[in-house]
């Protein structure tokens, strides 16, 4: 069984930093073979507003972030594995949000769907409990 945990969160001071880690572990349908999704992605999700997804990486380390952390967040994944990070620098008040890590596949239903910040949350079909992280002034 495929599982997705979060840690690294916490609560930093307005322009500090933090990384967050999600650890995958499980396997694939196929036996031995260890389960490296197509498409991984941080989402967040503060109170009151609606998920988003902040960034993702694909399998092969290609990249996607939304508009409001690029140039301050930097996702990356072990190659060949379901271990994400994500490093966040420049935090600000508004990035304080539950943060949570979510694997999909390539294609769904015969079709297939891109990695970015884009994909639907329903196309992503394996989701850690969450990390908080609190940005104060």
């Amino acid at each position: 069984q495929v599982k997705l945990v979060e840690s690294g969160g916490g609560s930093v001071q307005s322009g500090g930093s933090l990384r967050l880690s999600c650890a995958g572990s499980g396997y694939s349908g196929y036996t031995g073979v260890t389960y490296s999704p197509y498409c991984m992605a941080w989402f967040r999700q503060a109170p009151g507003k609606e998920r988003e997804a902040v960034a993702t990486v694909a399998f092969d380390g290609r990249t996607d972030y939304a508009d409001s952390v690029k140039a301050r967040f930097t996702a990356s994944r072990d190659r060949g594995s379901s271990t994400l990070y994500v490093d966040m620098t420049g935090l600000k008040p508004e990035d304080t949000a539950m943060y949570v890590c979510a694997a999909g596949s390539r294609a769904y239903g015969g079709t297939p769907y891109a990695c970015n910040v884009r994909r639907s949350s329903g196309r992503f079909d394996v989701w850690g409990q969450g990390t908080q992280v609190t940005v104060s002034l």
